[in-house]
C-alpha cells in the first residue's frame, strides 16, 4: 500500500487520479439518471395499458 500511495501522490500522476475519481462519478450519475429514466416509462406504458 506504502507504493502505492507513493505513486498516487506524485505531482505528475495527481491529475490521473482526479480524472478517474470523476470518471466514475460521472458514470454513476449516468447509470442512476438511465435507470430513473427506464423505471418512468415502464409507468407510462402500465397506464396506457399496454
Amino acid at each position: 500500500m506504502e507504493n502505492v500511495w507513493a505513486i498516487i501522490t506524485k505531482p505528475d500522476n495527481i491529475p490521473i487520479v482526479g480524472l478517474i475519481i470523476l470518471l466514475f462519478f460521472f458514470t454513476w450519475i449516468t447509470f442512476k439518471q438511465a435507470f430513473e429514466n427506464d423505471k418512468r416509462l415502464e409507468q407510462k406504458r402500465h397506464q396506457k395499458g399496454e
